[in-house]
């Protein structure tokens, strides 16, 4: 029996929060929205392996470290005892709430949700299931997952994903990799009582960080006691089972052939993400073309080579953070079927604010220092710096580094770039990015009081 061929304005293929911001969207405007998602549950990397669930167990781990804090105010805490399965139980039933409420919110926007694995038939045909689906426009927002490395006995390890798949509490990890997902997780883990250490392959962490940032986490990270092993290749993995720590890591130092050994009951790989492209027949689209990361190529409006198929989030790869997908995705909703007053709707990919939770929590927004004076010149950059203690320290016997640079450029000493760590910075950055979009001054700074 031929597959049974459907008609919609519009398909959206992956139920992340690009492309369900983009679907609601699309919807409000009365379009006949297919949203496709292929795992089960909607909400994608964000709300089921990444942003929601990593920040239940960041909560978590703060308020072990708020405990520990608490006697230097008077506070007496008669346990420091905690359940890793108690708060995976309550936090996994919180997500699932999420995906709940996903659903319904698809259903009351009138989107068609599809639970199936899509596939190009062509530009305008995508084969779900047994049916075919066709619709002029065709988002692509299938998001990403984590890539693990082609090294000996690698399977033994697990990803960012299986880090919340975890029944019980490691007590001695490895994580490797030094961006922000790997280093928020040893935070994590160690702040809840593992012992952690973080192998990187340059002396440096975060390393797409301003250097004010990497440098003060990592040596805030060292006085929490997990061990950095830098310049480190890791090799492979054996497993010893029966053995407390079953899983040896083997690895070597830029610079010697020595190999060394360390043995762990959790080995974490954290050595980037990419996109999901492989289930999607993408060569039934001739005009679809990938970069050197395998990411699909699209423009400023989210257009691919190929006429009326649209791509954004992770499977695009341009700042791969949520807010940034539900902004993109609702800004191509808007152009595509809001009317001629959004016919030049667009996302500005230009200073976007990003916040690492880790162990300070850091905030940037805008250039690097190094990439300011590579883009203006070095001579036309000027940095302000400043170091203090939070307050919140003021009782305790070790004053944690609040750090801060601002990166100026012109006569005008425009701001192009704001890096900060310590405590709260998560939570204040979104206000200076907004005056930075707004084209802010070091003046401007100053005359706020």
């Amino acid at each position: 029996m031929p597959p049974v061929s459907r008609l919609f304005d519009f398909i959206v293929i992956g139920g992340g929060s690009g492309g369900l911001a983009c679907a609601r969207r699309a919807a409000s405007y009365g379009a006949k929205v297919a949203l496709i998602e292929g795992s089960g549950r909607l909400g994608g990397t964000c709300v089921n392996v990444g942003c929601v669930p990593k920040k239940v167990m960041f909560n978590g781990a703060s308020i072990m470290e708020a405990i520990e804090d608490a006697k230097h105010y008077g506070i007496s805490v008669e346990s420091r005892s905690f359940d890793w399965g108690a708060l995976k139980t309550a936090r996994d039933a919180y997500v699932k709430r999420l995906n709940g409420i996903y659903e319904n919110n698809v259903i009351k926007d009138n989107v068609e949700y599809v639970d199936g694995m899509a596939s190009f038939v062509s530009s305008t045909e995508v084969k779900v299931n047994d049916a075919v689906l066709k619709a002029s426009h065709i988002l692509i927002a299938s998001g990403g997952h984590p890539v693990i490395p082609k090294v000996e006995g690698a399977e033994y390890g697990i990803s960012s994903d299986g880090f919340f798949e975890l029944e019980k509490q490691p007590k001695r990890v490895a994580v490797v990799g030094s961006g922000y997902i790997g280093i928020e997780i040893a935070g994590i883990f160690k702040a809840l009582g593992s012992d952690v250490t973080v192998f990187t392959r340059t002396p440096h962490i975060l390393r797409h960080h301003d250097s004010i940032i990497g440098d003060t986490m990592m040596g805030e990270m060292e006085r929490m006691g997990i061990r950095f092993e830098h310049n480190s290749s890791v090799r492979g993995i054996k497993k010893h089972d029966g053995a407390e720590f079953p899983l040896e890591l083997r690895w070597a130092t830029a610079g010697s052939d020595t190999e060394h050994s360390g043995h762990y009951d959790c080995v974490l790989w954290a050595v980037g993400r990419a996109p999901n492209t492989a289930p999607l027949n993408l060569a039934a689209v001739p005009g679809i073309r990938l970069n050197k990361t395998g990411h699909i190529v699209a423009d400023e409006y989210q257009n691919t080579g190929e006429s009326g198929v649209y791509s954004l989030g992770d499977v695009f790869g341009k700042s791969e953070l949520t807010p940034v997908a539900i902004a993109a995705g609702r800004r191509l909703a808007d152009r595509l079927f809001g009317g001629p007053r959004f016919a030049d709707s667009k996302l500005d990919y230009v200073n976007i604010p990003t916040v690492i939770f880790g162990h300070p929590t850091a905030g940037t927004v805008g250039l690097t220092e190094d990439q300011a004076r590579k883009e203006y010149g070095a001579d036309n950059v000027k940095v302000y710096q400043t170091r203090f203690t939070n307050m919140y320290n003021a009782l305790t016997p070790y004053k944690p580094p609040t750090a801060m640079k601002l990166v100026v450029t012109g006569p005008e000493e425009k701001v192009v770039g704001l890096h900060l760590i310590g405590r709260g910075c998560d939570e204040i950055l979104q206000g200076f990015g907004v005056a930075i979009k707004m084209g802010a001054t070091k003046r401007d700074f100053d005359n706020c009081v």
